[in-house]
């Protein structure tokens, strides 16, 4: 009957008085060269199913998430970098594909395939894996949408697989009901309006300005570097085609154009709301003669973005329907 002990017993005794010194070394030596050779290829196919991408493309070779994966902005970055699996679902899956001939990847229907945490590490904390890694950490519409709304980030960054720059009307899919409408408005991207520059997320002046102003408003809004101008840029034709307005740094209403352009709804104002507010403007100086009596509009006077009647507006509109009269005294009795 064999006896494992006995045998390693005669090994040892042969190992111990049977061969000579020189010999006991060059076995020794062969044998730790075998081990470090083990230890060294084991390594390396650890490596290799780690960390190098030709590997998970054994298995994903058919798999679209991969061909998107190598033209993405996370194509030199290893797919477990973010796609973390332990040693036994690793040999599993190895298994399934060797073994069961599975060789395709089947739909997860939303499951989280990488958790925050795993964005968190390079895009919110430094990473010397990833210096070039965009920090998210001042942008209001990630804390917005993260850490108050608690959405993982794959939902916008993943809805495609490895597609990882939300679509430019991307926001409507949960924002329903929110699409725009003013004469070439309709197919803007929601951040070349909506921007990381405001409490509220909602444009401000200077954001409607990249398009309706000058060079100098652009300039100012990319050297910002917010997201919304470093990914989402109005291309130059929208841009030459915008309606240029001046906006004098001493205009009376100092308010957001949104106050008046309603984008959601239509983009144009509609002049009759200005009495919303101006609620006892009728009361004051000639206004009622001209609203009421004349069936005039506000805007008819009061020019769009500057609002105050100068004596040169003056001279030259008022004096269509009488003589010129200094626009000082239109609030006197």
């Amino acid at each position: 009957m064999f006896n494992p002990l006995s045998l390693i017993a005669r090994l040892y005794n042969w190992f111990s008085e049977g061969i000579s010194a020189k010999a006991k070394i060059i076995i020794a030596v062969i044998g730790l060269v075998i081990m470090a050779g083990m230890g060294f290829t084991a390594y390396k196919i650890n490596d290799y199913f780690e960390h190098d991408p030709n590997a998970c493309m054994t298995c994903h070779v058919h798999d679209g998430a991969n061909k998107r994966w190598q033209v993405s902005e996370h194509k030199t970055i290893g797919c477990h970098d973010c796609h973390h699996a332990s040693k036994k679902e690793q040999m599993v899956q190895m298994y399934r594909f060797a073994f069961l001939g599975v060789k395709s990847v089947s739909p997860r229907h939303g499951e989280i395939l990488v958790a925050w945490k795993v964005c968190y590490q390079c895009h919110w904390e430094k990473n010397p894996k990833a210096p070039t890694a965009k920090n998210i950490s001042h942008s209001r519409l990630h804390a917005r949408h993260y850490y108050m709304e608690q959405i993982e980030c794959i939902k916008c960054h993943g809805y495609n697989i490895h597609q990882f720059t939300a679509e430019p009307r991307f926001c409507v899919r949960c924002h329903e009901g929110r699409e725009v409408h003013g004469a070439g408005m309709e197919g803007l991207a929601c951040l070349n309006c909506h921007t990381d520059r405001t409490v509220d997320l909602k444009p401000g002046r200077a954001k409607c300005l990249y398009c309706h102003g000058g060079e100098k408003v652009r300039k100012e809004l990319i050297a910002g570097g917010t997201l919304d101008v470093t990914h989402y840029q109005p291309d130059e034709n929208t841009i030459r085609r915008a309606i240029k307005i001046d906006v004098p740094e001493d205009a009376p209403m100092q308010f957001y154009c949104y106050e008046c352009h309603k984008p959601h709804k239509t983009a144009r104002p509609n002049w009759g709301n200005c009495m919303t507010c101006h609620k006892n403007v009728i009361n004051v100086g000639k206004h009622s003669m001209h609203i009421q009596g004349m069936n005039m509009q506000c805007k008819d006077c009061h020019r769009p973005h500057s609002w105050r009647v100068s004596a040169a507006q003056a001279k030259k509109d008022c004096v269509k329907c009488h003589e010129y009269r200094d626009p000082k005294l239109f609030l006197g009795a």
